[in-house]
């Protein structure tokens, strides 16, 4: 049963766990409790959503010994169908002390102070848990280790890539049904249904945001899930869905309209994809993220709509559990980060005019390559799409 659901080679995990090695040994941290579910399957291959209710860490030094998981004893079978690492220790909730059993692994490992690394921004760690580990790893000191540990996830292997293609071709079956089905008279929650089956059906995992999802008077929310509101003639209804393959996930944004729209919404679009195709234009290697994002809002000032423009132009994206599925890459004014081929990321106009209960939101994921910025999918640069 060990490893048979593994998604990865163990050469591969363990490549990575050597490059966070090295990373925490730069900034001169000895140890590492990493609670984050997206890092205990990067690294440790284990695939559990469980975090959220149920702590778990992957405990390891800088050196080169080896790594330990610790689990609630409910969950000791999905490390063991999915993590190479043979060290997994098992806790009863209610009933054991979770932070001393946390400290006591590190302790193992040569822990008796300096810093210790843990992803603190996590939702995986709540502020109780937090201060609790604190107390028990005392007097060593915990370090952040979110963006240290998330930052190597940006660039994507080979296998990484097969994996997010496989994504991709299962929102693009979302997408599809969404074409399908989208017509006035139906409603929001059943066009969000058809999208989802049609995933499910394809082959997709689970996705970490829920489908995202509004039309008409609604749409100028920009996370907005659907709702049992019946679609109209000429309404502007926008999507933005996830397909998953081994917890990569694909995004899919789209703007479509249920039968021909008004003047102001084709108007709004059309701003939308011009600052969707401005900043694509700007993404190469070693550009910087708020560069991108100044090109993009260049058409978008230019039409007097720049205060419409409430959203970051981009993140990163690959493997992510709930609530959210985005990687530490920001690609928006503020962040002092480049772009580098390998890396995978989402890019959205979005444009929300409240007051006239209007928003667009156009694009979908993208890879810069050798070959430049190739979408893997989403709606991308393309005339409105009338249903």
């Amino acid at each position: 049963m060990r490893g048979k659901f593994a998604s990865f080679a163990e050469d591969e995990h363990r490549a990575r766990l050597a490059k966070a090695r090295r990373l925490l040994r730069e900034q001169g941290i000895d140890h590492c409790i990493s609670v984050a579910p997206e890092s205990l399957y990067y690294y440790g291959g284990y695939d559990s959503w469980v975090s959220v209710n149920s702590p778990q860490a992957l405990i390891f030094s800088a050196d080169e010994g080896e790594p330990t998981i610790v689990l609630r004893d409910t969950d000791v079978s999905l490390a063991h169908e999915s993590s190479w690492i043979k060290d997994v220790r098992a806790y009863r909730l209610m009933f054991d002390d979770i932070p001393g059993t946390f400290a006591a692994v590190a302790r193992e490992k040569g822990l008796r102070g300096g810093k210790v690394a843990v992803e603190i921004q996590s939702y995986a760690i709540p502020h109780s848990l937090g201060l609790a580990l604190a107390q028990a790893l005392a007097p060593a000191q915990i370090v952040d280790a979110t963006v240290l540990l998330g930052m190597p996830r940006l660039i994507k292997s080979p296998a990484e890539m097969a994996y997010l293609s496989q994504a991709a071709a299962y929102a693009q079956a979302g997408l599809d049904a969404a074409r399908r089905t989208l017509r006035p008279g139906i409603t929001e929650i059943a066009l969000a249904g058809a999208i989802e089956n049609a995933m499910r059906t394809a082959g997709s995992d689970y996705w970490a945001i829920p489908t995202e999802l509004a039309g008409g008077e609604r749409s100028a929310g920009g996370h907005a899930t659907p709702r049992e509101r019946i679609i109209e003639a000429g309404d502007i209804v926008h999507a933005e869905f996830a397909g998953v393959a081994a917890r990569y996930h694909a995004t899919a944004i789209h703007t479509m309209a249920a039968g021909e729209p008004s003047r102001r919404a084709r108007a709004v679009y059309e701003v939308g994809r011009a600052s969707l195709a401005a900043g694509i234009a700007a993404i190469r290697p070693g550009a910087e993220v708020g560069d991108i994002e100044e090109a993009s809002l260049e058409p978008v000032r230019t039409a007097g709509l720049e205060h419409a423009a409430v959203m970051r132009f981009g993140y990163g994206l690959g493997v992510a559990y709930p609530p959210i599925w985005l990687e530490p890459l920001q690609i928006s004014r503020g962040p002092n980060q480049v772009m580098q081929e390998g890396m995978v990321f989402v890019l959205h106009a979005y444009l929300q005019l409240a007051d006239e209960q209007l928003g667009i939101i156009q694009g979908g994921t993208y890879a810069l390559t050798g070959q430049g910025v190739e979408m893997l999918i989403g709606g991308g640069d393309v005339e409105l799409e009338v249903i």
